[in-house]
């Protein structure tokens, strides 16, 4: 039987373990957890091993505080860097995880010089920028998780709203991964019928407002951020790259003239394969649309500028 191919996950913590326990039911990759605290990987580790001899799936997870055991990683997803408390805005956390992303970066490009980055530390769009910069990677190889988990929240609320179940229910949320988030109502269906004839307007607004606060309000809830929908949209986009699945998924991915926005990370529609993002893919929007996105990257451009140069 042919070796099985590596994922590394840089940060033991909810959103990293999360992750790790997605891909190891998955059961198609050796998982490789790494974090500073010693232990945590580790202890980790053992549980989602142990785990899989009651769901099936065969032990894979090595837990470390030594970046080695994440060599020849095909994927490296980093969730490493320090989450939102109550108050905290994604971008008050801009400088700290500036540094720890970039430490981390550097340590998983020595030793896995080939891999896809997917980043999902906060401020996303600008861990993304620290990500890419530091790598040298070229712009298909550094992408964000945070458009599929905006959508699964929008299409959670759609699904209660409507009645309907999630699963028939298509939508996509762009722009950055904060207030100013872009759901497209355009392009939002359930079964097929535009959410526009099932909802009355000030409905959708609500259901737009509560989508872009949906990390605050868990938040607020828990005392610290989500970890199960995130974890999982990020063993997500490691299913769409190892399995080279031709996803089109909402991604945090560096533009360059498309949709009219150049040199900055957004959340737009990607196809994901075996190179990572494989395309930016081109929607019609509507104006508004187009306006919503426009003014969602100037705030992304101006949290990136806080970045060290």
């Amino acid at each position: 039987m042919s070796e099985r191919r590596k994922v590394t996950i840089v940060g033991a913590g909810n959103v990293g373990a999360t992750c790790a326990q997605v891909l190891a039911t998955r059961d198609y990759a050796d998982v490789a957890l790494i974090d500073i605290k010693e232990g945590l990987p580790q202890g980790k580790a053992l549980d989602l091993n142990q785990m899989g001899a009651v769901l099936g799936y065969e032990p894979n997870v090595v837990g470390s505080n030594d970046y080695a055991a994440s060599a020849g990683s095909a994927v490296v997803v980093i969730t490493a860097g320090l989450p939102r408390g109550p108050g905290m805005s994604r971008d008050d956390l801009v400088t700290t995880n500036e540094k720890i992303v970039a430490d981390v970066t550097q340590k998983v490009m020595a030793h896995s010089p080939d891999a896809v980055l997917v980043v999902v530390s906060n401020p996303l769009d600008a861990m993304c920028h620290v990500a890419k910069n530091v790598s040298g990677l070229a712009r298909n190889r550094v992408l964000g998780m945070a458009g599929i988990l905006d959508t699964a929240r929008f299409r959670t609320f759609i699904a209660w709203e409507t009645g309907s179940s999630v699963k028939d229910v298509q939508t996509l949320v762009l722009g950055g991964h904060g207030d100013q988030m872009v759901p497209l109502v355009s392009a939002t269906t359930v079964g097929g019928v535009p959410l526009k004839k099932l909802v009355a307007g000030d409905r959708i607004d609500a259901m737009i407002e509560r989508t872009a606060k949906g990390g605050g309000e868990i938040v607020n809830l828990l005392g610290t951020s989500a970890w199960y929908a995130p974890g999982a949209a990020a063993a997500q986009i490691v299913d769409a790259i190892m399995l080279d699945e031709k996803r089109v998924l909402p991604c945090a991915a560096y533009l360059e003239g498309e949709y009219g926005i150049d040199g900055l990370y957004v959340g737009v529609p990607v196809r994901l394969g075996a190179g990572g993002v494989e395309a930016i893919v081109a929607l019609d929007l509507e104006p508004d649309e187009q306006a919503a996105l426009t003014a969602s990257a100037a705030a992304v451009r101006d949290v990136v500028g806080v970045l060290g140069k």
